[in-house]
């Protein structure tokens, strides 16, 4: 997986010096970001991605979508969802929506 991740970066950058539409810090933070919670996953449940073995616990089931604002701009998450059980980012902060909507009408 870090060879992918390398790959990916070295992909990026070249892309950013030869293309000025691309934000390499954005970029590079989604590859890292992604990177980490694939990490996070395989730790929790025992196994890389299309990985076999028999410390397995639990498999993935796709991603669900979600938003994630940052300094440099939004990004598009893709956070892997399990069978059994769930999975939450440690770099992000559970969305709390009524204590949000209620900031929002007291401020």
């Amino acid at each position: 997986m870090a060879s992918i991740d390398r790959m990916s970066l070295l992909e990026l950058l070249r892309k950013s010096g030869s293309d000025g539409d691309v934000d390499f810090l954005k970029e590079a933070l989604n590859v890292l970001v992604h990177s980490l919670m694939e990490a996070e996953v395989a730790a929790q449940i025992g196994a890389e991605r299309y990985e076999r073995n028999t410390e397995r616990t639990n498999q993935r089931n796709g991603y669900r979508q979600r938003e994630w604002h940052t300094r440099v701009g939004t990004l598009d998450l893709s956070i892997p969802k399990l069978r059994k059980g769930s999975y939450f980012p440690s770099l992000l902060e559970p969305r709390k929506r009524a204590e949000k909507a209620l900031l929002s009408v007291v401020q």
